[in-house]
């Protein structure tokens, strides 16, 4: 998540995600079997704040790592090719995942290490931050995270799907929730629409004041990313305008804000680890 350094759905949105996973078992995961994912995302991370935010618990994930540590070798062994000729809502699904698992994978690594960590930016040296370390197998090399964000899924030009940003997720309280379950092709939208209201419902991260919109960091670092053109918008306060029921904003403060009459100004980012606590 970083820009060079740098939740989920209420109770009832879950259960129909769960649910329709459970319909369509068969190809819910398309060209690439996320269950083993899936499963350790519904038993170790646990949602709060009403429904949007989640929380990880890191102590009963580290207990028997090899189930996250066979998905990633699982992901290891993907060719480009394969993952070319899948459709893109498949191959954005697997790098959400892919991303996210490898974040657990680094922090699980690291609390286990003689020196605790209370944030992802603990880890790393003073050259080289958590998402500078090449670790990642992928496509027959090691990758950085910065790589899978960066590099893939915004710079490669396929996706253009600002939405990502309230999907991929670096393990601090501040960035929107990781997923209590897979990222899928079959239910990309739906998720990446889920995960984009929940985290502009939640008021610790976004939030009208009276006068002005406070609106997370992540809105400034990847600014550009909302005015390409997603969904017609092409102002910041566009894209934003379109979520005004989940900011509680009225029709004449929405309009205000598509028209770019309405302040917005950015909360400070909470780099604390996003565990579970006592």
């Amino acid at each position: 998540m970083s820009k060079t350094t740098r939740r989920r759905a209420p109770k009832a949105r879950l259960l129909i995600s769960a649910l329709f996973l459970f319909v369509h078992a068969a190809p819910a995961f398309g060209d690439f079997d996320h269950g083993r994912w899936n499963l350790l995302l519904s038993k170790h991370v646990i949602v709060i704040a009403d429904g949007l935010s989640t929380a990880v618990d890191y102590a009963s994930l580290g207990v028997n790592r090899e189930p996250l540590q066979s998905y990633l070798e699982e992901t290891s062994r993907v060719s480009r090719a394969s993952f070319d000729a899948w459709e893109t809502s498949d191959q954005l699904a697997f790098l959400i995942n892919l991303y996210n698992a490898a974040t657990v994978e680094l922090i699980l690594d690291n609390m286990a290490s003689s020196d605790p960590i209370d944030s992802i930016r603990d880890i790393g040296s003073l050259f080289t931050s958590a998402w500078e370390l090449e670790r990642v197998a992928l496509f027959g090399n090691l990758v950085t995270l910065d790589a899978i964000e960066h590099d893939m899924i915004r710079g490669w030009g396929r996706y253009n799907e600002p939405r990502i940003h309230f999907a991929v997720n670096c393990a601090a309280i501040g960035c929107p929730a990781l997923r209590a379950e897979a990222y899928t092709g079959t239910a990309l939208e739906a998720q990446l629409e889920d995960a984009t209201r929940d985290f502009l419902s939640d008021r610790s991260r976004n939030y009208f004041d009276g006068r002005r919109l406070r609106l997370s960091s992540i809105f400034k670092w990847y600014r550009e990313d909302f005015e390409r053109g997603w969904g017609g918008s092409n102002a910041l306060g566009e894209f934003v305008a379109r979520y005004s029921s989940d900011l509680g904003l009225s029709v004449e403060q929405r309009n205000e804000l598509a028209r770019g009459d309405m302040g917005i100004r950015f909360l400070s980012y909470d780099w604390g680890l996003n565990q579970v606590r006592d």
